[in-house]
Formats: structure tokens, sequence, C-alpha cells
């Protein structure tokens, strides 16, 4: 049977198929629950804003030295997909597949230590870490999770660039209903908002 191995596949681009498998694969996933300021507690209430995607970590190893070739190319590739492309005006999504085991993300951080080199001074031997942080678009969360409906209050921190409206079609995927975001919150005038201000966003109710 032949031994199955790790690729990376950029969104715009040929995938690259790794030399070694990494012998081990990371992955990570933190819950930023914040502290809410209440004064004469000992224990701050916390809150829940949004959720993080996962983290995978890994090292990719790269070894020409028998065949006394340059690296240089193959480490390039890598780390091309931490870079914006062209096309994209962005880094691409990358799609990282080893036997049943698929992740798809963005490149977080790639670290490269290169460990010898040829007599001409070409790198031959080289590590590459990597760092990919999970992507997914909001449409396939959706379809995923059903709990995020606007059938049930949530609190809200306002972000900077936000408004009433572009909450609303975030919540309740209709912008008009800031109206009601702004009653629930005693807003007056919508355009008089701060980042950071906390939100309380009303159910819909049939």
């Amino acid at each position: 049977m032949a031994l199955t191995k790790a690729t990376l596949s950029p969104e715009s681009g040929s995938p690259i198929t790794v030399q070694f498998n990494p012998k081990e694969l990371s992955l990570s996933k933190s819950v930023p629950w914040e502290p809410q300021a209440s004064s004469g507690a000992d224990v701050p209430e916390q809150q829940f804003n949004t959720g993080q995607g996962r983290t995978l970590s890994f090292e990719l190893y790269f070894d020409r030295f028998e065949e006394n070739a340059d690296i240089t190319g193959e480490v390039k590739g890598i780390e091309a997909m931490a870079q914006i492309n062209g096309d994209l005006h962005r880094p691409p999504i990358v799609t990282f597949v080893y036997g049943v085991f698929n992740f798809q993300g963005v490149f977080k951080e790639v670290q490269t230590r290169f460990t010898m080199f040829l007599d001409t001074g070409s790198p031959c031997r080289a590590t590459v870490s990597c760092t990919l942080q999970e992507y997914e678009n909001l449409q396939s969360q959706g379809r995923r999770s059903p709990q995020q409906s606007p059938d049930h209050a949530k609190l809200r921190r306002l972000k900077r660039g936000e408004t009433l409206h572009s909450i609303a079609a975030t919540e309740y995927d209709d912008a008009s209903e800031w109206r009601r975001i702004a009653d629930a919150n005693g807003i007056d005038n919508p355009m008089d908002l701060e980042p950071g201000m906390q939100l309380l966003i009303p159910p819909i109710l049939t």
C-alpha cells in the first residue's frame, strides 16, 4: 500500500504534497470569555461574545541533501500561502488534508529554519513550522448551528464601525429591524454609539 502524503491546497493555485508527513498535529481552541466590571464583586461575571476557531500547528521537514538539491523553491511554496495573493487581494484560504484529517484555515504564522547547506550556499535541509487558524464562512456555520436564531435575547458588545443597521442585518437578517435594538437599549439617536458599549439584542418572537 502506498504511503498517504499530506497536502496543502490553497483556494487559488496548485496543491502542495509534503515531502515528509508531519510527526504530529497540534489542535487548540480558545474560548474568549470577558469579565464584566461589577462594583463590589470578588468574582466578576463572565460574558461570552463570540467564539474563536481552532488553531492547527505542525512542522514540515524538507531534506534534499542526498540529491544535492536546493529546497528554496519548496519552502517558498509553503510561505506563499501566508502572503497576499494578487487575484484574491489577501492570503488564500488553505485546506490541509492528511488521511481522514481535514482542516480548512488561513495561515497565522510560518517559520522556516534552514539547517543544512550545500557547498554553493544553497539550503538543502529545512524545518517549516506552520500555524493555521480555522476558517468557516457564516453561511456554513448557520447551517451547522441552527441555534444561531433570533428567538432568544443576547448581549453584544459594539465594535468599531458597526451600526444598529449592520447589527440588525447580522442578528435578524433584516437591517430594517434596527429600531427593535434601539428601543431595547433606550437609544434615541442611532448615530450616537460608542465602540465597546454593550447592547441587548432582543428576540423576535412569533
